[in-house]
C-alpha cells in the first residue's frame, strides 16, 4: 500500500471501507440498468429512446438528493444520514424489479436518483474529514474507484446471473449487501471528527453558501458537467454498443465490461495517488489528454480483443481523472457546508449532462444505429473541456479539513 495510507487508526480505516463500499453498491445499482436497456425495451414494447430516460432521470434527480441529504448531513452528522441514504437507494433499486410498466420504472429510477445523489457527497466528506491529509490523493482515487467497482460487479452479475434471474432479478441482488453495509456502518464507523468539532456551526443556508462562494461553485459545476459527460458518455451506452453494433451476448459484453472496469479501478487509484505529488490539476489534465489517442481503438475496433483493450485504456484514463475529484472538491469546499457543497456541485454537473444517453442515442439513430460517432464525439469533446477547465482552474491541495486529529 502507498506510504500515503500507512500509520492509520482503526476508525480511519473503517470510514474509508464504509464510504468505498457505499459508493460501490450505489454505482452497482445504477449500472445494472445499462446492461438491460434492450430487455426493458422489449418487455414494455418501448423505443430505446424512452428506456434511456431511465438513466437520464436518475442523473437529473441526483442534485435534489445531494441537497436534501447534504443538508441533513451538515445538521445531523455524516454517519446517520449515510445509513438512511443507503437504506433508501437499496430499497428503491429492489422495487424496480417489480415495475409493472415503463412509466412506473421511470418513476422508481427518478426516486432512486434522489437517494443516489445523496451518497457521494456524504461518503466523500466523511472520508476526507477523517483521514490524514497526506493520504488524500491515494484515498481519493480509492474512494472514487468505488464507481467502477460497482460497474464491475454489475458486469459480473450480468455475465453470470442474468440467464438465471432475468432483467427483473438484476435489480434485486444488491439488497442484502446493502443491509450488511448498514450494520457495518452502525457498529464500526465513527462520526466525522470535523463534524463533531464544528457541530452546530453549519447554520447558513445552502443559497447563502453558494452566494458567498459563487465563483468556486460556478467553476466546480462547470468542471463536473464536463466530467459527467466524460464518464457517462464513455460508459453508459457502451454495453448497448457492444450488443447492437457487434452482436455480443451477455458473456462477451459482460467480459469487456469487466476488463474496462478493472482498468478504471487501476486508473483511479494511480492518478489519485499521483495527484498528491504533482497536484490535482496536473494529474487530471494528464489523464484527460492521454485518453484522446485511445478513442479510435476504443470506438472503431472490430474484434473482441481490440475492443476490450481500447475499453481498458479509455477507462483507465477516464476514471484516472475522476479519481482526483473526491479530494479536489472537498479541498475547494467551504468548511461549514462540506456535507452539502461537494455533493451538490458534483450532482448539478450530472444534472446538466443528464441528457447524455438520449443525445448519444439520437446521434446513433441519425447514423443508422451506428454508435461509434456518438461515443467518439462525446469522448473527445469532454476530454478537451476537462483539460481546459482544470488546466486553467484552481486547486487547494493540502488545505486543512479539520484541526483536531482523527
Amino acid at each position: 500500500m502507498s506510504e500515503q495510507a500507512t500509520q492509520w487508526t482503526r476508525g480511519q480505516i473503517h470510514a474509508v471501507v464504509a464510504s468505498y463500499c457505499a459508493w460501490t453498491l450505489d454505482a452497482f445499482d445504477f449500472f445494472l440498468m445499462v446492461f438491460i436497456l434492450s430487455d426493458i425495451a422489449k418487455e414494455f414494447a418501448a423505443p430505446m429512446s424512452t428506456v434511456a430516460w431511465g438513466l437520464t432521470v436518475t442523473l437529473m434527480m441526483r442534485p435534489l438528493g445531494a441537497y436534501i441529504f447534504g443538508r441533513l448531513a451538515d445538521a445531523r452528522g455524516r454517519k446517520p444520514v449515510l445509513i438512511l441514504d443507503i437504506l433508501l437507494y437499496s430499497a428503491l433499486a429492489f422495487a424496480c424489479g417489480f415495475a409493472p410498466s415503463i412509466s412506473a420504472l421511470l418513476v422508481l429510477r427518478a426516486l432512486f436518483g434522489i437517494a443516489m445523489g445523496g451518497e457521494w457527497g456524504i461518503g466523500a466528506s466523511l472520508t476526507m474529514e477523517t483521514i490524514p491529509p497526506r493520504a488524500r490523493g491515494f484515498i481519493s482515487g480509492l474512494l472514487q474507484c468505488g464507481y467502477p467497482s460497482g460497474y464491475l460487479l454489475a458486469a459480473i452479475v450480468y455475465a453470470t446471473l442474468y440467464p438465471l434471474v432475468g432483467w427483473r432479478g438484476m435489480f434485486m441482488v444488491g439488497v442484502i449487501p446493502s443491509l450488511v453495509l448498514v450494520l457495518y456502518l452502525h457498529f464500526c464507523v465513527a462520526e466525522s471528527p470535523s463534524w463533531r468539532e464544528h457541530r452546530g456551526a453549519a447554520s447558513a443556508s445552502t443559497l447563502n453558501v453558494l452566494r458567498e462562494h459563487w465563483r468556486v461553485a460556478l467553476y466546480a459545476v462547470l468542471m463536473m458537467t464536463a466530467f459527467s459527460f466524460y464518464s457517462h458518455g464513455t460508459q453508459d451506452l457502451y454495453p448497448t454498443f457492444l450488443q447492437k453494433q457487434h452482436g455480443f451476448g451477455p458473456k462477451e459484453a459482460g467480459g469487456v465490461a469487466i476488463i474496462y472496469n478493472v482498468g478504471a479501478i487501476l486508473g483511479s487509484i494511480s492518478f489519485g495517488t499521483i495527484s498528491q505529488r504533482v497536484g490535482r490539476r496536473a494529474a487530471v489534465v494528464a489523464a484527460a489528454l492521454l485518453s484522446l489517442p485511445v478513442i479510435p481503438l476504443w470506438a472503431y475496433s472490430q474484434s473482441w480483443e481490440y475492443l476490450a483493450a481500447g475499453a481498458f485504456l479509455i477507462q483507465f484514463m477516464v476514471q484516472g481523472a475522476y479519481g482526483v475529484i473526491p479530494a479536489h472538491l472537498n479541498e475547494l469546499s467551504p468548511s461549514g457546508a462540506r456535507g452539502t457543497f461537494p455533493g451538490l456541485v458534483f450532482q448539478l454537473g450530472n444534472l446538466i449532462a443528464a441528457g447524455n444517453a438520449n443525445i448519444q442515442v439520437w446521434i446513433a439513430s441519425q447514423q443508422g444505429d451506428d454508435y461509434r460517432i456518438a461515443l467518439a464525439g462525446v469522448g473527445v469533446a469532454s476530454a478537451l473541456a476537462i483539460a481546459l477547465l482544470v488546466g486553467f482552474g484552481i486547486e487547494k491541495r493540502g488545505v486543512a479539513l479539520h484541526s483536531k486529529p482523527a
